[in-house]
């Protein structure tokens, strides 16, 4: 009876805890995260038909300028992520129709702000393993029913690892990690808060994710980066592997072999839904505009993009040459779907990635205290790096871990180095971002180079990387000392920057070149760049 008891009073302990998460990040949001929506915000125009969606739809945006040209409309879209458009919205923020990735995403808009309705999903697009071909032939994938825990097992026994987008940032990410969850924790009919707390699951979501090896903020830099990489696997949406097997075959490289787990893959459907803000004219414009995406016409565009746009996502008519069955695609088979589960549970679960499943981290933060720095440039960083290390990154459910290991290079016209500390005792690397003055040059060559060496001998249990903030250009050391050091490494370090005043971007595209990395702009909001590095390591 005494386990029961502590079983039940961890389930109530994790729903305090999510709804106390839930309403601090809304306030949160609302108080100091407002850059995006007061970038949108004051500009509804009842005489322009305006969308928000998501970055995977850019794609269809000539199509969509196209039919309003021709239909005599003035449209205006925008794009953000899909936790990021619910954050928007539900500050109040209007728009007239909204196209997410994922109807789950649309269940977390207040209903009493947001009036929704006629939403009709647009296509139909699983997310599933994209497996190198000579690796899937050697582990013996192709051609036959692959479990999610046949998967798991290769994993512990370092057969196999895999890039995905990040769980807390994308929807791919996100509907991947909700079906790993349900289908290994024997897939109930839907997943509950108390399937979250048992023990056997988390021990498998562990293992399961120590076979991650590169984490990516949004989908597009996920192909980027694994075309670019060297990688097993990817788990994406399907039209994402077609795109990256396009590339890869145009490059003269081995293809992607699609793996769709018997078991249980997850499902996009790519709602498009109206918002009525009482004007009525502007439903008949959203009406007339989803009847075109979803006539002949329209749906023949997303399916060039690799998108299933069938009845249950079934034909035996697709396009061979984009749904190739030599990569493993086969659009006659019905697809197992995975139930998605609460909002409730989603957040528990997400919250859950962030602190316990996901692999440990060892980071190096590369901070420039050069004299340039001196006023608002340090004080920026130092309310940056405050916000990263404090409590409002677990409200943006950002947070580093106990399990991650943090190191610090402060660089001017030499190095300061501090290491290492856990992801949950930040004190010390705070006293010392608030107390050392900046002055002098700035030796950012020398501070990548250290930060290089300091991780090449890291254990795989820990993913690495190097985030660079500098305000200037680097006058102390050379690019071609940073470029030895790399290629003497012989593993994969990203070395992500984020710019801010006259950093050199020339420099930190070399940078982020070499190492399969990315510049980050920090210029216009400091805050939001240092939040979004945080999705790719």
């Amino acid at each position: 009876m005494g386990k029961g008891k502590d079983s039940s009073s961890s389930i109530v302990s994790v729903i305090i805890v999510l709804f106390v998460l839930y309403f601090m990040f809304t306030i949160f949001y609302s108080a100091n995260d407002m850059s995006k929506t007061e970038q949108l915000s004051n500009v509804y125009d009842e005489n322009v038909f305006s969308i928000i969606t998501t970055p995977d739809n850019k794609e269809m945006e000539n199509t969509i300028k196209e039919y309003a040209n021709k239909n005599d409309i003035e449209v205006k879209i925008d794009y953000a992520d899909n936790l990021e458009i619910v954050e928007i919205l539900n500050s109040g923020v209007k728009y007239d129709a909204i196209w997410s990735s994922n109807s789950i995403w649309l269940d977390m808009l207040d209903s009493s702000v947001v009036k929704t309705s006629n939403l009709k999903s647009t296509s139909i697009t699983p997310i599933v393993f994209g497996v190198k071909e000579s690796t899937a032939r050697s582990l013996g994938l192709m051609d036959k029913k692959v479990t999610m825990e046949d998967l798991l097992s290769l994993i512990e026994k370092g057969s196999l690892n895999f890039s995905m987008a990040n769980p807390i940032m994308t929807n791919s990410g996100a509907s991947a990690y909700l079906n790993i969850l349900a289908t290994l924790a024997g897939n109930p009919e839907v997943l509950k808060l108390e399937h979250l707390d048992n023990n056997s699951l988390k021990s498998k979501m562990k293992s399961f994710f120590s076979g991650l090896k590169r984490t990516s903020g949004d989908e597009d830099f996920l192909e980027e980066s694994f075309v670019s990489g060297d990688y097993d696997a990817a788990v994406t949406y399907e039209s994402s592997i077609i795109n990256i097997n396009k590339k890869l075959v145009q490059m003269g490289k081995e293809p992607l072999y699609l793996i769709y787990p018997v078991d249980g893959v997850s499902i996009s459907d790519s709602p498009l839904v109206f918002v009525n803000n009482g004007i009525e004219a502007k439903k008949k414009t959203f009406l007339d505009f989803q009847s075109y995406i979803l006539s002949d016409e329209g749906q023949n565009v997303l399916a060039s993009l690799g998108r299933r746009t069938w009845y249950g996502g079934v034909t035996n008519s697709a396009d061979k040459k984009l749904f190739n069955p030599d990569w493993g695609i086969d659009t006659s088979k019905y697809i197992s779907s995975v139930k998605y589960p609460s909002k409730e549970v989603i957040l528990a679960a997400l919250n859950l990635y962030q602190s316990e499943f996901r692999k440990p981290l060892h980071v190096v933060f590369c901070l420039d205290y050069s004299g340039s720095m001196y006023g608002e440039g340090i004080d920026s960083l130092r309310d940056s790096m405050k916000f990263i290390f404090g409590e409002k990154a677990t409200l943006n459910l950002i947070q580093f871990s106990k399990y991650d290991k943090i190191d610090m290079i402060l660089f001017n016209n030499d190095l300061e180095v501090f290491n290492t500390f856990s992801g949950d005792n930040t004190a010390d690397a705070l006293y010392k971002i608030f107390n050392e003055e900046p002055m002098g040059g700035t030796s950012l060559y020398p501070s990548v180079k250290k930060a290089i060496n300091m991780l090449k001998d890291e254990s795989d249990e820990y993913n690495v990387s190097i985030v660079v903030m500098t305000d200037g250009e680097g006058n102390v050391g050379t690019y071609s000392e940073v470029k030895e050091a790399y290629s003497n490494s012989n593993r994969e370090i990203p070395i992500y920057s984020i710019t801010f005043a006259q950093a050199s971007e020339d420099q930190l595209n070399s940078l982020a070149k070499l190492s399969n990395g990315k510049v980050f702009d920090g210029r216009s909001d400091l805050l939001k760049a240092f939040k979004a590095v945080r999705g790719y390591n």
